[in-house]
């Protein structure tokens, strides 16, 4: 491959080693690397946007830090939307798109419906990043970077977000009932909903740490507070005082939308509180307790978590990296919706 020799002069200073042809090729390779590979090989990048849209991340931040400082439960509920969407066909921006046509909503599905939310910050934040730079934020970068945001602002980790998604064209209400992980699952069938996405053992239960903030319904673990065993007594794994207080607002039929924080201790704090209360039998959810009674390596990385917290931050940062990589769209796949909420017409 010949390199043009007007720009030679470049780099004329005493390059004996290699021919200033050779040296031209490989140093113009590397400068543009970053394309290559999301063309390439479809890897995401933080620096996607640095050129055609320099304020992308500055926008999101600056909505996501206005609806967390409006309702502080926000932060978790962007934190999930990430969640939700990236198991359901990959981190495509599935979850935000509303049924019409032949497409059906997966805000439909059972672990969206009634309790998914957050869907009006992304419009808020897609509607300031077409102003500014238009048809070129995907919808699932911003899901990506609003759950970073969330996290840091809730005192959590920072992380640098891979960016370059792209949003799909369709939904798949079957995979999100299938896909992502139920209260009352066991520790084997959500260990193994982890791996089909490409995710171990390590990335479960940090993961399972963003419920150091956010709420659940009463409905979502109802089965542990009566009849789990079938003796109408709440579950032996749940310390008998957190239970009886949990009974008090969650009966035995009725209100099942009454909420409840996931981490009792430091409700809006994103810490390690959530693991050093499942070791005292203070989990909420089953999916949460078995992570303890289940033992072997989930039991010991609670251990571990509850005992560090930098242990935790640096985990959790790492399995959303990893988490926010499940099969993105990139290149020429799917689109950039201009509306999150549907797709371009």
């Amino acid at each position: 491959m010949q390199t043009q020799t007007p720009t030679q002069h470049h780099c004329h200073t005493h390059t004996t080693m290699a021919p200033p042809a050779t040296f031209l090729v490989v140093f113009s390779l590397l400068a543009l690397s970053p394309l290559y590979s999301s063309e390439d090989d479809g890897s995401l990048y933080p620096q996607f946007y640095d050129h055609s849209c320099p304020k992308a991340q500055e926008i999101v931040t600056s909505v996501v830090a206005k609806a967390v400082a409006k309702d502080t439960r926000m932060a978790a509920s962007l934190i999930r939307l990430h969640f939700h969407d990236c198991f359901v066909q990959g981190c495509d921006a599935s979850v935000l798109l509303d049924s019409s046509g032949t497409l059906t909503s997966e805000k439909r599905s059972n672990p969206n419906r009634n309790s998914a939310r957050g869907f009006e910050v992304i419009e808020e934040i897609k509607s300031a990043l077409e102003k500014e730079c238009p048809r070129t934020v995907s919808c699932a970068d911003i899901l990506a970077l609003a759950a970073r945001d969330s996290t840091v602002m809730t005192g959590g980790p920072s992380w640098e977000v891979p960016l370059g998604r792209r949003d799909s064209l369709g939904t798949s209400v079957q995979g999100s009932n299938n896909n992502i992980p139920a209260p009352n699952n066991t520790l084997q069938t959500i260990i193994t909903k982890f791996k089909n996405r490409g995710l171990g053992i390590v990335d479960l239960v940090a993961l399972s740490g963003c419920h150091t903030i956010g709420n659940s319904r009463c409905t979502s673990f109802r089965q542990r507070l009566y009849n789990q065993t079938g003796n109408g007594q709440p579950d032996a794994t749940l310390d008998p005082a957190y239970a009886a207080q949990l009974r008090a607002r969650c009966p035995q039929s009725g209100g099942d939308q009454n909420l409840f924080p996931l981490d009792p201790v430091t409700q809006f704090k994103f810490d390690n509180q959530y693991f050093k209360n499942l070791l005292a039998n203070k989990g909420l959810l089953n999916s949460d307790e078995v992570l303890v009674s289940g033992g072997g390596a989930t039991a010991e990385l609670v251990e571990k978590y509850a005992a560090s917290m930098e242990a935790f931050f640096e985990q959790f940062a790492e399995s959303m990296v990893k988490m926010g990589n499940i099969t993105p769209l990139t290149g020429s796949e799917g689109e950039i919706r201009s509306r999150c909420r549907q797709i371009n017409h």
